[in-house]
């Protein structure tokens, strides 16, 4: 093989594996996020911990077996974390952002003005 083929197979080696990984990585964060209420969740945390109420309530619709769930797949991939308030007699539950949950703020926020920009572009003038 001469040195301009070998050059040129490693390029294309390392192309296949950056698009690869890339593919990897998206479908990695997808598995976390997916769903139609874990964004929805992430917003409602994005001001501060919450408890099962509060979330329930400004999710709207939500049942509390789905936000059960919901809220433990995200505890699960380290997006939440469940504290316990030791002052209180209850052990009021609440629920927050790790930091890495708080590093889907700025995905939620590009998400949304694309959301909105694909929306003027469609022709999509419904309401939500």
């Amino acid at each position: 093989m001469n040195q301009v083929s070998s050059i040129e197979s490693d390029e294309e080696d390392v192309h296949y594996l950056c698009r690869r990984t890339f593919v990897l990585t998206i479908k990695d964060a997808l598995n976390v996020v997916s769903g139609k209420w874990k964004l929805a969740i992430v917003c409602t945390l994005l001001s501060g911990p919450k408890g099962f109420a509060e979330i329930e309530r400004l999710l709207g619709t939500i049942s509390p077996r789905m936000l059960t769930r919901e809220l433990r797949e995200l505890e699960v991939n380290g997006v939440i974390l469940r504290q316990t308030d030791p002052t209180q007699a209850t052990k009021a539950q609440k629920y927050a952002l790790t930091p890495s949950g708080q590093g889907l703020e700025q995905v939620i926020t590009m998400m949304a003005n694309w959301g909105l920009e694909h929306r003027k572009l469609s022709g999509n003038t419904s309401t939500l």
